[in-house]
């Protein structure tokens, strides 16, 4: 039987208005400590591209211009929380607007992945043809970088016991990940800058912007994966897939014959589930039962009967088997 046919109207009211914004109305602790983020960032940018001209510094210009990129997406990141808050009840979205959070992680991640291209074509070019740099003020407004995309890296992932957000949060992720590659660029400049100026080790200097390359492009794959997955409706992992029917299934003879979990949201999961059972239930005592603590907040039930032995019934081909 399905859930209008044959539970009647007193068991099924409350499972048909429900709202779908899910809490995405409500202003997200990443998108306060991004905004801080994007303001550091883009004064740090015009600092280090007037010095790099001032000093005549290739490296300086060239990390100033990269901080240029990552402000682009920083404010990328910015703009889908606030598209997110402000149509979290716009009903033309059938799970609600959680994926934009996804989007822009994922927009994140091309981003990154060019600005890995970038870092990796200016170091072989100054392997070919190495610059002089002016070693003491390159340092020092090196440094200062440095400090400033430290104090972004720990606003981005200093949680304060908001770890939900940090690791649901794609489009927190992404912006963690960019502040943390200014950082890493503004090390690798130090170093290389020092090598350079007491050991007369120029070629330090495009051999770690290659270093930084190659950890920038593992970051920018490794985001590209989890947000394509949440894009593209992958199922949720196969442990709470199967924790989810060993809820269902327990205590009763009834069997879970179709499945699907998929996230909508960060932190946040939509499930469809088929159940055949002897002696239906109401669709509100099968949710009852789901496991708690997994932000399953949409949840679609179908019950049928069956007819004898139910406990052999499986799905056909177990999405159970892969992730």
């Amino acid at each position: 039987m399905s859930e209008k046919q044959d539970l009647g109207p007193d068991r099924i009211g409350k499972s048909l208005p429900h709202d779908h914004s899910f809490g995405q109305e409500e202003r997200r602790s990443g998108e306060r400590r991004t905004l801080i983020v994007i303001a550091l960032t883009a004064t740090m940018m015009v600092v280090e591209i007037a010095a790099g001209w001032a000093f005549g510094s290739m490296a300086l210009l060239a990390d100033g211009l990269h901080m240029a990129s990552h402000a682009a997406a920083l404010t990328i990141t910015a703009a889908a929380y606030v598209f997110a808050r402000r149509h979290a009840h716009d009903e033309r979205f059938s799970f609600g607007v959680g994926k934009v959070n996804a989007l822009g992680g994922f927009t994140g991640a091309i981003l990154l992945a060019l600005f890995a291209l970038v870092m990796a074509f200016e170091s072989v070019s100054r392997l070919i043809d190495p610059v002089s740099i002016a070693f003491d003020q390159a340092i020092a407004v090196a440094v200062i970088g440095l400090v400033v995309n430290g104090v972004s890296v720990w606003l981005l992932g200093h949680s304060h016991g908001d770890d939900h957000d940090h690791h649901h949060d794609h489009n927190l992720r992404s912006a963690y990940l960019h502040v943390l590659a200014d950082a890493l660029t503004s090390l690798l400049a130090i170093v290389a800058l020092l090598a350079g100026k007491f050991f007369a080790l120029a070629w330090m200097d495009p051999t770690m912007g290659i270093v930084g390359a190659v950890l920038v492009a593992r970051w920018s794959i490794g985001l590209l994966r989890s947000t394509g997955r949440v894009l593209l409706d992958a199922q949720a992992p196969a442990e709470l897939r199967e924790e989810i029917r060993r809820h269902l299934e327990s205590g009763e003879d009834v069997r879970v014959v179709d499945l699907h979990v998929w996230n909508i949201g960060p932190g946040l999961r939509a499930v469809i589930v088929s159940l055949v059972a002897r002696e239906p239930h109401s669709v509100e005592h099968y949710k009852a039962r789901l496991p708690e603590g997994h932000g399953l907040v949409h949840v679609t039930v179908e019950v049928q009967p069956g007819e004898g032995d139910v406990s052999e019934l499986r799905e056909p081909h177990s999405v159970l088997d892969a992730d």
